[in-house]
């Protein structure tokens, strides 16, 4: 039974505390655009100023077309997750949070809550997000030369299709 919105999940990190992530709301989107740009920062190295600059004004626009779920701190949005049906379409993590379980516990979230197939997609120039989807079970069915605003940007599709 997919879990609801609100139920805490198990997570598989053990230095990461429990957590539980919750429905985003509009007064949660200026936090999650800082967050969306220190990752991006921290690890799309090969973006240029200006396109992140450019991305970052694109992003809030994004937002309602998604289920959006994020994970807090205790205090703050520290991470969160867009999924267009079972498409992981964004999953961004504070970098001081980096390595301590939000990822997986979002991931782990989208499995409980939208079952398997899942899929996502990454910029193939971003190797630490590509190995992260590997450890979480992804595999690669697909590469695309552009990304979707037809920048060059390649993008790598991946699928998750069992729970481990």
């Amino acid at each position: 039974m997919p879990a609801q919105p609100g139920e805490p999940l198990p997570l598989q990190h053990k230095r990461a505390c429990p957590l539980t992530p919750r429905a985003a709301c509009t007064g949660d989107y200026e936090h999650l655009v800082d967050i969306w740009e220190r990752a991006v920062r921290a690890t799309h190295t090969f973006l240029a100023e200006g396109d992140i600059t450019a991305l970052r004004a694109e992003i809030p626009a994004y937002f309602p077309h998604v289920a959006l779920w994020v994970l807090d701190d205790g205090e703050r949005p520290a991470g969160f997750m867009g999924m267009d049906g079972r498409h992981i379409a964004m999953l961004f993590v504070d970098p001081h949070w980096h390595r301590r379980g939000m990822g997986t516990a979002l991931i782990s979230f989208a499995v409980h809550r939208y079952g398997l197939p899942l899929t996502v997609d990454v910029n193939e120039q971003n190797p630490a997000a590509h190995a992260f989807y590997l450890r979480q079970g992804f595999r690669q069915f697909g590469r695309s030369p552009l990304d979707d605003q037809g920048r060059p940007f390649p993008l790598l599709h991946l699928r998750k299709d069992t729970a481990c």
